[in-house]
């Protein structure tokens, strides 16, 4: 009776991430549990900033119905005045620059809002309640469609002069950019071209389909892939010095084979004392990693955690 009724006094938040292909949504309690989540898709291309600006807005009527809120949690692409809670640059977005999420939702709904970028957001979901837990600090890099980090040191996000640290897409390597040497994308397209297949017909599941049967071209690429991407945990290990590196987006699931040639890797490149301490982590909490810390960041503003 008295779980019961402690579950019944938890407050519930919406919390909402925002990204180029999906809007996911959940109701969450403080303790970080879902009463109910899902998503739909962004349209990005056909609505752009206004009809995302529809979606949500309906979204959040829609759960008020259902369930009276304490607040909302937007994670969102781009770049984000986290003060004034709005986008500030939206490279793949139309129309989402100026984006005033904070005042518009809380001028609606009269709740208060929070907003962040979607990876620094999954990358304080992941030391909350995720792959850092045991870590005071950590190092995020989210491996998709392009490459992203984020770095948190006992909760706070390293936002930088102009909001933009952890843009690691644009680190230079050896090899070039890490967009455009490790990414998900380039390991797709270099796989394909590899392989001679139909570039839209390939992607992560079917590269590391191809890994597993043994096919030593698809091997050689991936090999190629961590080699570009170590590069880049190297620096950032030597700039950061983080307590571990934390590893998420879609191929990361496949830890069994990429673990052992990224620590391999990131051995060769840097002296033992120089390797983050508790080593590479791989994201628990995936899709619920960017929704999670927008609770935490709207929960520690409100003084509730």
């Amino acid at each position: 009776m008295y779980n019961l009724r402690k579950e019944c006094i938890l407050m519930i938040y919406s919390c909402i991430d925002i990204g180029g292909t999906a809007i996911k949504f959940g109701l969450v309690d403080e303790t970080g549990r879902f009463h109910k989540k899902g998503s739909l898709p962004t349209e990005a291309a056909t609505s752009g900033g206004p009809g995302i600006v529809h979606k949500v807005r309906s979204l959040i009527q829609r759960q008020l119905a259902d369930h009276p809120l304490a607040g909302i949690g937007i994670s969102t692409a781009g770049i984000i005045d986290t003060e004034r809670g709005a986008v500030d640059y939206a490279l793949s977005i139309p129309d989402y620059t100026g984006t005033a999420w904070k005042s518009l939702l809380e001028n609606e709904f009269q709740l208060p809002c929070i907003v962040e970028n979607d990876t620094n957001c999954a990358a304080l979901g992941e030391w909350w309640l995720g792959a850092g837990r045991d870590m005071d600090s950590l190092f995020a890099v989210t491996v998709g469609t392009s490459i992203g980090g984020a770095f948190i040191e006992k909760g706070h996000i390293l936002h930088g002069a102009c909001r933009s640290a952890g843009e690691i897409a644009y680190m230079r390597v050896p090899a070039g950019r890490l967009h455009d040497v490790a990414s998900a994308t380039y390991l797709c397209r270099e796989m394909a071209c590899k392989k001679a297949a139909d570039p839209e017909k390939v992607d992560g599941r079917t590269c590391f389909a191809w890994v597993r049967q043994g096919d030593a071209t698809a091997a050689a690429v991936l090999d190629t892939f961590c080699q570009n991407l170590a590069d880049g945990l190297a620096n950032i290990a030597c700039l950061c010095n983080p307590d571990g590196i934390v590893l998420g987006g879609g191929i990361m699931a496949q830890e069994d084979i990429l673990r052992p040639k990224l620590e391999a890797a990131l051995a060769a490149r840097l002296p033992a004392m120089m390797l983050p301490p508790k080593g590479l982590a791989f994201a628990k909490r995936q899709n619920d990693a960017g929704m999670l810390g927008a609770l935490y960041l709207l929960l520690h503003r409100n003084g509730s955690y």
